[in-house]
């Protein structure tokens, strides 16, 4: 497995590595070669920025992997070998007789074919999609990811959503009634989206006496929300269930934009996982997801308004769409319900 990250990369974590203790019961021996570390990922989220000399380490340390690797079956790989490094030196040093399987849970092409420096279009805005047609089978987490895939000329294409392991989550309605909590949960580097929806955030918050709870903000956040409860609390793997255990509601707000259309719902599939009703943009994978436990889209500020003010003033309201939320991650998002098909599309590979 040559994930990008270790654990604590939400899309290693999530697309692959959560499903090995459950492939390996179905006989399926899996070794994990991360590209990047966790110090790697500490310095991002502080906002120390990519140290040329250690990219260049971690490259290394991967090409030399790859030249070495003897008695594995296939490579299960997370979106690319070397990111923005153009794809013929990549596929040289990619071995030539071993298959590969590729999994994507973001529009990376957009990365490149969308940057805004000519060079790294001219020279990679086609990278992802030669990736997708060289792999035995491309493994995508929503429909346009699936869509791209396929005009790319991939030899086989397998939908496989983002999941959770739903034992993880609390769900009980007893203990949230009151307080009131609007919950979300990111990234510094995502927070930025919270700001299309501050003013109706700032709104029903005092209206509601409700508190925003941000999970995984940083604190430049806290300037742009005076005058209401807000409280920030760090992201570990360990905590992240017992505070959305806390939420009345969560959100999920995206701008409609190429980039956004790739991302895969998992916001939505954490809170309904905890039994927490979402209101969310309608865009991308959210709008399946949605349809499937009856959560609310909102699109513009005015409907916003009133889809968190809907869920806020009616607890029964909230518990419904809550319950059947956490019923269709059981049937349709989770670890167990998608094992199959993980396992499925390396078999694929081999044939």
């Amino acid at each position: 497995m040559l994930s990008k990250y270790s654990r604590k990369g939400a899309s290693s974590r999530l697309r692959t590595l959560q499903f090995i203790p459950e492939l390996e019961r179905l006989g399926v021996s899996v070794t994990v070669s991360p590209l990047f570390d966790d110090r790697y990922l500490e310095q991002l989220y502080t906002g120390g920025g990519r140290n040329i000399g250690s990219l260049l380490s971690y490259y290394a340390a991967r090409a030399t992997l790859l030249k070495s690797l003897e008695g594995v079956d296939i490579i299960w790989l997370e979106k690319e070998c070397f990111p923005y490094v153009p794809y013929l030196l990549e596929s040289v040093i990619m071995p030539s007789d071993i298959p590969y399987v590729v999994d994507y849970d973001d529009a990376v092409f957009h990365n490149y074919d969308l940057s805004p420096s000519r060079i790294v279009r001219m020279a990679l805005r086609r990278k992802i999609d030669r990736v997708m047609r060289r792999a035995n089978v491309v493994v995508c987490g929503n429909r346009y990811l699936v869509n791209r895939a396929k005009s790319a000329g991939a030899k086989k294409v397998c939908y496989v959503p983002t999941v959770v392991d739903p034992r993880r989550y609390y769900s009980g309605f007893e203990v949230r009634e009151r307080p009131l909590t609007i919950g979300w949960i990111g990234s510094p580097s995502t927070q930025k989206y919270l700001m299309q929806v501050r003013d109706v955030l700032i709104n029903v918050c005092t209206r509601f006496q409700a508190e925003l709870l941000l999970i995984g903000a940083d604190k430049s956040v806290l300037e742009h929300f005076s005058g209401i409860s807000l409280r920030i609390e760090p992201w570990s793997e360990d905590n992240e269930a017992s505070l959305i255990a806390e939420m009345s509601l969560g959100i999920m707000p995206l701008p409609d934009g190429p980039w956004e259309e790739g991302k895969c719902g998992y916001k939505l599939i954490q809170y309904m996982a905890s039994g927490v009703p979402f209101v969310a943009s309608p865009v991308g994978a959210n709008v399946a997801i949605a349809e499937s436990c009856g959560g609310l889209l909102a699109k513009t500020p005015s409907e916003w308004q009133e889809k968190t003010s809907l869920l806020l003033a009616d607890f029964e309201l909230r518990k419904k769409i809550g319950q059947a939320g956490r019923f269709s991650v059981i049937k349709n998002y989770s670890v167990s319900g998608q094992v199959l098909s993980v396992r499925d599309a390396l078999y694929e590979a081999l044939m």
